[in-house]
């Protein structure tokens, strides 16, 4: 397999995944850039080209987490506060939209369990990658995977349970209310 069939193939899944990992598109967006220029110039070094996903994917997290590792590096030398810019998009049709809020309430959650299950718990539900392919990538055992998927489920479950209460409101839609 060379570079740019690679590269077509695995793109949207890692960029699903970086984004859901550091929730910044901008730090995303250059996170990806490094993963696929890494790839590119260590493409000579894989010796199995059947393990290409979970190599690139091995990048992507290794990556990520030095970006985690600078940021945390940065707030304790920093004292200034820093702006997060959102990206201006259009406004989606209203079932997009409420599922959207949604889905950001629950993000929200999911980055108060600690990053193993977090991790797994991204590249399981929202990468959709196989048992397999995440221990390949995380360097663990199926069986490790599983339990960790089993926890992320259970303490998040907690977490929505402690801090969360859903409601259908006048139109009938699932929403979620802070408590």
């Amino acid at each position: 397999m060379d570079f740019l069939e690679g590269y077509d193939q695995h793109y949207g899944r890692v960029k699903k995944f970086i984004l859901a990992m550091v929730k910044d598109q901008w730090a995303a967006d250059d996170l990806i850039q490094e993963t696929f220029m890494k790839v590119g110039g260590q493409m000579h070094t894989l010796k199995d080209p059947a393990k290409i996903s979970s190599w690139i994917y091995r990048i992507a997290y290794n990556l990520c987490q030095d970006h985690f590792r600078g940021l945390k590096r940065d707030r304790s030398t920093s004292s200034a506060s820093g702006f997060s810019f959102g990206m201006i998009e259009c406004a989606p049709p209203q079932d997009a939209l409420e599922q959207a809020q949604m889905g950001v309430c629950v993000q929200d959650k999911m980055n108060l369990l600690p990053d193993p299950l977090r991790t797994v718990l991204v590249l399981y539900d929202v990468v959709e990658m196989s048992h397999k392919e995440i221990a390949a990538v995380l360097d663990i055992s199926v069986e490790n995977v599983k339990v960790r998927i089993h926890r992320a489920r259970k303490k998040l479950k907690t977490i929505l349970e402690d801090r969360c209460t859903f409601q259908r409101d006048e139109r009938d839609v699932l929403v979620c209310l802070p408590r």
